[in-house]
């Protein structure tokens, strides 16, 4: 049976924070579409205290900002741009075109085509995300998209220097300091200066999730990214300070971060507990992670190893990480979540930052429908059709008419019984099915 140790706030408090979220970001979007530049100018001045003459940085100024990155900043962000173009290389190997003969004359196929243009979000709020750059550019750039451009609030009145770096060496085309609603809206909707995208990549605040939420359809996007989520899933082969560290390691990105723990062992639930009290009396950013331990924190005890598999599918968290004497047994078994990390010597961060996997996840559930950024997502699958032979289209033309006549589509059927008569000597009456 599941006990809970501790639990979040209720769902219903979220909700209300939501509907407040759609209609900020509704606003923004209205404007940004009819008044493009002028507004995201005064949009930017308004939360950013931000409105150069161009958000865009020449080639100069980015060479700029690269110069006041040290020499080891710049190495280990191109280590870490080596690790998840190495890895986004090796998926894009698993996706093969296809063309198949499923009839004698009748041939069908798929290519994967790299969408045209993308714009990437690299958050920098509280904290400037340079893994984030690494994540949605190199990845692209793997896929094959010939355009993309990158936007990133700005820090501390200007350009965040290691960002531009990680944009630069990530391949990005065109990079502006530009942060918020109005720069997605700009990527999207396209201004005076800006061209508008195909599709937009990239985490971000609530806003930022909401107005991708919005704007798809319009353009495509990647997932809706919200607030960082964490689960731990534990028995007493670990301890509690590591159960302790890797949970509040995530609640620290911001209040609205979820840290859940499940484990078979009370002894550990507790003595967690307790290890993150402790902790937050010395961790810097306490201030978010206890607000976010406090509010969205769960401890969660099961009888079972079972029973721990079926409430992480429930939760089915952006990250799990699994610290158990046999980790793969819940690999073999788990169906819901964005990315696990397996054994005590891995952790979240790891995945953040630099092992090479992509840490663009689903968050609230979607990983009941989705996986994660990965090279696929930048590749449209399109399917394509040749019939070679007059005895293939008429076979086919028969069926097909027979089959538009049973759904009343006269002209559909005419497309098939025009062929049938050239090319298969058949009479067939316009607009009625083959008999």
């Amino acid at each position: 049976m599941v006990r809970y140790l501790k639990r979040g706030i209720d769902a219903g408090a979220i909700k209300a924070a939501d509907a407040q979220v759609r209609a900020t970001v509704e606003s923004i979007l209205a404007d940004v579409e009819l008044r493009r530049d002028q507004a995201v100018r005064e949009l930017s001045q308004k939360f950013d205290t931000w409105a150069p003459p161009s958000f865009k940085l020449t080639p100069g100024e980015v060479e700029r900002a690269i110069a006041q990155v040290s020499k080891r900043d710049l190495d280990d962000i191109k280590f870490a741009q080596t690790q998840v173009r190495n890895f986004a290389q090796r998926q894009k190997e698993t996706l093969r075109d296809l063309e198949v003969e499923t009839l004698p004359g009748v041939i069908l196929g798929h290519r994967h085509i790299p969408v045209n243009s993308i714009g990437c979000y690299v958050p920098g709020g509280r904290y400037p995300m340079v893994a984030s750059a690494h994540m949605s550019i190199v990845t692209a750039r793997v896929a094959g998209v010939r355009r993309i451009i990158a936007c990133a609030p700005p820090h501390k009145g200007g350009p965040h220097p290691a960002i531009v770096a990680a944009m630069h060496f990530g391949g990005a085309d065109e990079i502006y300091v530009l942060g918020g609603v109005q720069a997605v809206a700009a990527m999207a909707l396209g201004t005076e200066t800006i061209a508008a995208v195909d599709m937009l990549v990239g985490p971000g605040n609530a806003y930022v999730a909401e107005a991708k939420r919005q704007l798809f359809g319009r353009v495509g996007i990647d997932l809706l990214a919200g607030p960082t989520e964490t689960l731990i899933i534990a028995d007493d082969s670990v301890d509690a300070e590591l159960c302790a560290t890797d949970l509040l390691g995530q609640a620290e990105h911001g209040p609205t971060s979820p840290a859940v723990l499940i484990t078979n062992c009370e002894a550990l639930a507790r003595a967690t507990m307790a290890e993150v009290e402790r902790l937050l009396k010395i961790l810097p950013t306490a201030d978010a992670a206890g607000k976010a331990w406090a509010d969205m924190g769960e401890v969660i005890v099961c009888d079972s190893e079972e029973e721990m598999v079926a409430e992480a599918d429930r939760i089915a968290s952006e990250h799990v990480q699994v610290m158990t004497r046999d980790p793969d047994w819940f690999l073999a078994r788990m169906q819901n979540y964005g990315s696990l990390f397996m054994g005590p010597r891995t952790n979240v961060a790891y995945g953040d930052k630099v092992i090479g996997t992509n840490h663009t996840l689903p968050t609230r559930k979607a990983a009941r429908y989705t996986g994660g950024l990965w090279v696929g997502k930048f590749l449209k699958t399109c399917t394509y059709q040749k019939v070679l032979t007059d005895k293939a289209s008429a076979e086919i033309g028969e069926v097909c008419s027979r089959l538009c006549i049973l759904e009343g589509f006269s002209a559909h059927a005419e497309q098939a019984n025009v062929r049938v008569r050239r090319h298969g000597g058949r009479n067939v009456p316009y607009a009625r099915a083959a008999e």
